[in-house]
C-alpha cells in the first residue's frame, strides 16, 4: 500500500516523515466493517450463513484458491512476488528487513519517502490496525496474510471478489488501500506508479488456475 511522500517535500527528521505518513492514511477514502469474509460470532453465522462459509471458526481468513491468487496478485502489484518468501521482508525501495517479530517501521529516502514493509507494503499504521482487529502478535507471513484480507475486507471487496474474482471495479476500490492498484481511469490513485487492469487480471486468472489445478 505504497503512499508515499515525494522526496522533494518530506520533512527532514524521521519524525516528521512518519507523521506525514500518518496524515496520508487519514486521506482515504470511506470504508465499511469487515463482517462477511471472517467468521463472526452472530446469529447468520451460528446458523451456518452462507456469507461464513469461507471463514474458519477461530476468527481467522480461510486462504482459498481465490483469495491466495488475490494475495499473490496484491504482491505483484507492489513489487515483492518475484522475491518469494523474502517478499515478506521487503522494505519500500527493495531492501530488506531480518525480523518479523514487529513491523520494521523503517523510513526509506529514495523517489518517495516511506516506511513500507511486507509482502503488502503495510505503514506502520495501516499495520496496527490490523493487527489490533485480528490480534495479530508478530509480522511473520501468515500474519501479513491475514492483514492483507483484512484490508481487502474493510473495503467490502473480499466477498466481491470471492464470487466474481478481480473485477475492474474490485482494482478501482482497493486503489485507494494500494496505489499499484489502478482506478477505472487507469491511474493511480495518489499519482504513484501503476499496473494496468489487463495485465493484473491476467495474472490472478494464470495465478488462480496453477492454484487451483494443485488443489
Amino acid at each position: 500500500m505504497r503512499r508515499h511522500l515525494p522526496s522533494a517535500s518530506r520533512p527532514a527528521p524521521a519524525s516528521a516523515a512518519a507523521t506525514a505518513l500518518g496524515l496520508l492514511l487519514l486521506a482515504a477514502g470511506p470504508l465499511v466493517s469487515p463482517s462477511q469474509g471472517r467468521q463472526q460470532q452472530s446469529e447468520g453465522a451460528q446458523a451456518g450463513d452462507p456469507r461464513h462459509a469461507s471463514a474458519s471458526r477461530n476468527g481467522s481468513y480461510t486462504i482459498t484458491p481465490q483469495r491466495r491468487a488475490l494475495l499473490n496478485t496484491i504482491r505483484y502489484a507492489e513489487g515483492t512476488w518475484k522475491q518469494g518468501q523474502e517478499g515478506y521482508r521487503t522494505l519500500y525501495g527493495g531492501g530488506r528487513f531480518s525480523s518479523l517479530e514487529r513491523h520494521p517501521e523503517i523510513v526509506v529516502v529514495k523517489r518517495y519517502t516511506s516506511a513500507a514493509a511486507g509482502a503488502y507494503q503495510f505503514l506502520p499504521g495501516t499495520w496496527s490496525e490490523a493487527a489490533r482487529k485480528l490480534q495479530l502478535e508478530s509480522f511473520e507471513p501468515s500474519s501479513q496474510d491475514q492483514a492483507a484480507l483484512y484490508l481487502v475486507d474493510r473495503r467490502g471487496m473480499l466477498d466481491h471478489i470471492d464470487q466474481q474474482g478481480l473485477t475492474r471495479e474490485a482494482m478501482a476500490v482497493l486503489a485507494r488501500e494500494w496505489a499499484s492498484f489502478p482506478t477505472l481511469a487507469g491511474r493511480s490513485a495518489y499519482g504513484q506508479p501503476v499496473k494496468q487492469a489487463d495485465e493484473l487480471q491476467r495474472f490472478y486468472s494464470s495465478n488462480l488456475k496453477a492454484l487451483a489445478a494443485q488443489a
